[in-house]
Formats: C-alpha cells, sequence, structure tokens
C-alpha cells in the first residue's frame, strides 16, 4: 500500500527540453585543425588549460606533458634524419647500404609519429549528451559530437570545444547546427535580408554579369537558413533524446567570420551595419528577438596589437556593443586563444621542421595554425560568452 501511495504521489519526471545552438561563419568555422594538435594544451602548464585536456580527451588515455614533449623530441630527430617535409636528405643520397639503414631509421621515426597522432585521436571524447548536425563545406554529417566535424571529414573546428563546454554548464540535450562555407563574406555572400540590395562595383557592372551576381548576394545566408530549418523539423532524427512534449529552444548562435571582409573598403566599412542586419534578420527568421549572440572577433592578427588595426574585427566589436544588443550580444576575442607555441614552431621554418610543425598545427595562420589547442579554448571560450548570456 506504501509503495503504491508513493507510485501515485510521485509525478513522472518531465523530459529537458532540448537546447539548440547554431554555429555559422567561414572557413574557420569549418574548422582545419587535426586532432591530434589538441594535445598541444599539455605544453603551457596553464590551469585551464589542464581543464580543457580533461575535458577532451578520455580519463586513463595516458596523455601527459611528458608524452608531447618525448613526441616533439622524436619529430626533431625524424626532421634532421630526413630533411623535414621534402625528405630531401634521404632523396640525395646514392643508392646503396647506408640509404638503406637511413630510410629504416627514418621509417621507424615516422611510424612512431604516426601512431602518435593515432593515438591523440582516439583519445578524444564522443559526447553522450552533445548531438550535432553539421555543414562543413563538402563534410556534410550528423551524430554524437566528437572530432571530425570540421575540414575533410577529420578535422575540427570550435563545435568540439563549445558542445562539451557547454554540456558542463548545462542541464539536458544539446544538439548543435553549424553551417559553415570557406571564402565567405558578409556582406556579400552572408548579406542578410536588411542590408539591403548588394551595390556592383564598376568592375562587376562591367563584368557582363550583374544579374548573377545581384542574384547570388545572399546565397549562403539563404543556404543557412535552409538548412537550420530542415534540422529543426526533424529533430528526433537528429538527437534520441529529443521529447516532442518538452520541446526545444534556439539557445543561442555563434558567428565566427570575417576574414573575406578585409579585401574592400566597402565590405570593411560596412560590417558593422551588416552584422547588426544579421543578427536581427537571424532573431526574427526564428522568432527569438533576445537570441543570446555571440560574435567571434577576427584575431589572426595574433596580437592585440594587430588586431585593433583590423577594420573588421573593429565592426564586430562595435556591432556588439550596439545599444539595442545590450544584454544579449557579446564579442570573444579570438587572438587570446591563439597557440603561441605553435606558432614558434612554425616560424622555425615549418618545411624543414616539419614534423615537429605537424606535431602542434595542422595549416596556415589565416586557418589559426590549424591548431586544435586553439580551436578548443576558442570553443570554450563562446562557451563561457554564451553562458553569460543565458544567465543574464
Amino acid at each position: 500500500m506504501a509503495a503504491a501511495i508513493v507510485s501515485i504521489a510521485s509525478p513522472a519526471v518531465a523530459a529537458e527540453k532540448l537546447k539548440i545552438f547554431i554555429l555559422a561563419g567561414q572557413s574557420n568555422t569549418v574548422g582545419h585543425a587535426n586532432p591530434h594538435t589538441i594535445a598541444t594544451l599539455y605544453q603551457s602548464g596553464d590551469p585551464r588549460d589542464e581543464a580543457l585536456a580533461k575535458m577532451v580527451f578520455k580519463e586513463g588515455s595516458g596523455l601527459s606533458k611528458a608524452k608531447l614533449d618525448a613526441q616533439l623530441v622524436e619529430a626533431r630527430k625524424l626532421d634532421e634524419l630526413s630533411g623535414g617535409i621534402s625528405f630531401d636528405k634521404v632523396k640525395k643520397m646514392e643508392d646503396g647500404p647506408e640509404k638503406k639503414a637511413l630510410e629504416a631509421k627514418v621509417k621507424k621515426h615516422k611510424d612512431a609519429h604516426e601512431a602518435y597522432k593515432s593515438e591523440v585521436t582516439s583519445a578524444c571524447v564522443v559526447s553522450d549528451r552533445v548531438y550535432i548536425n553539421s555543414i562543413a563545406d563538402r563534410n556534410k554529417k550528423s551524430g554524437k559530437l566528437g572530432v571530425g566535424y570540421g575540414g575533410g571529414g577529420k578535422k575540427l573546428g570550435p563545435e568540439y570545444g563549445f558542445g562539451l563546454s557547454m554540456a558542463q554548464k548545462i542541464k539536458g540535450p544539446i544538439l548543435l547546427i553549424k553551417t559553415s562555407w570557406g571564402g565567405k563574406s558578409i556582406n556579400y555572400n552572408f548579406r542578410p535580408p536588411s542590408a539591403g540590395p548588394y551595390q556592383l562595383n564598376e568592375k562587376e557592372k562591367a563584368g557582363g554579369k550583374a544579374d548573377e551576381i545581384k542574384k547570388n548576394a545572399g546565397l549562403n545566408y539563404r543556404m543557412m537558413n535552409e538548412s537550420i530549418q530542415n534540422v529543426l523539423s526533424n529533430l528526433k532524427e537528429n538527437h534520441p533524446a529529443y521529447d516532442a512534449d518538452a520541446g526545444y529552444e534556439i539557445a543561442g548562435f555563434v558567428w565566427f567570420q570575417g576574414y573575406n571582409d578585409q579585401f574592400s573598403d566597402e565590405f570593411r566599412d560596412n560590417y558593422k551595419d551588416n552584422m547588426i542586419a544579421f543578427i536581427k534578420d537571424v532573431r526574427k527568421e526564428y522568432k527569438v528577438p533576445k537570441m543570446p549572440f555571440v560574435i567571434g572577433v577576427l584575431g589572426t592578427g595574433r596580437t592585440a596589437e594587430k588586431v585593433g588595426e583590423n577594420a573588421v574585427s573593429l565592426g564586430q566589436r562595435e556591432a556588439a556593443k550596439a545599444p539595442e544588443f545590450k544584454g544579449n550580444v557579446l564579442s570573444v576575442e579570438s587572438y587570446k586563444d591563439y597557440s603561441n607555441f605553435s606558432h614558434e614552431i612554425f616560424s622555425k621554418g615549418w618545411p624543414k621542421h616539419y614534423h615537429e610543425w605537424d606535431t602542434v598545427g595542422s595549416d596556415r595562420p589565416y586557418h589559426y595554425l590549424g591548431s586544435g589547442t586553439f580551436f578548443v579554448r576558442l570553443g570554450d571560450s563562446f562557451a563561457n560568452a554564451m553562458a553569460e548570456l543565458m544567465a543574464k
């Protein structure tokens, strides 16, 4: 009888609302970091980096600063033996016993290098609570959040650190929707409707394709919304914990873009107004008037001084400070999360120091060196800003 009374008196636990976060932008939202470069988090000894390493790597992975340091020593040996990316020290030798002996040594170090990379990648956490539906250029896929939702199907962008960090901050199921395409501007490709018609420059007017250019203005903005709406219409397919009775909410938007708006006066000078229009149009599209919105400030200049000279970065900061956005839009300084350790190795001359460089980076400076450490840090910074806005 007592059990029956308890059963009647205790209502079923209500399902949690599905929290949806949208991430959009160009190539640095796509993400060009190889997963093994995340292990550079162990290099700094900084408490935040240590906490992030615990967040992204499986317990008992065996990864550590000592293992990273040992790998860097091995990578330097490999570069000394081989000559770097070109393997020219091996190629220049005449065939014979000495060359075969060197080739055997190089192979041994190369195999160890690749094994290390595979070990780190295998140690990366896959979330059971955070799911993602992602477009990263041609890499389109969905499922549990892990590495591999960046460029080429194996890399990562800010989504990984962001999703795992948000899972530490809020309860219930989380779904990320990522739409990103490399080489796109907000002034043209992501042009929001309320920014008005795109104004052709003299070269475009004279090129004979004026109608086509006008037609494609804002194409990626429309593609973004089409992709998001497709996911919203199939939520159960995108997150198994979605409960229709509990419903969902679009809890926030992360925007990380700006590189392609740097190269024209019109694009640079209009960035602030375009960004403000973009935020207003997105909120209107999804009927969330004060949707928390985080803007990643372009920081490929790496230092506060260089970033402060960039008109696009200034426009992003100014848009976030617009009076109508007080309390619901924040900007995040990406340069503060830069992997300066990776930059030091890159600056040695990466072709000759390729395997040392390959341990800590995967791409050029305009992609933040393809540093997994940078993208995990940045994703966490985005999540911290998002949590602050949600709390308000």
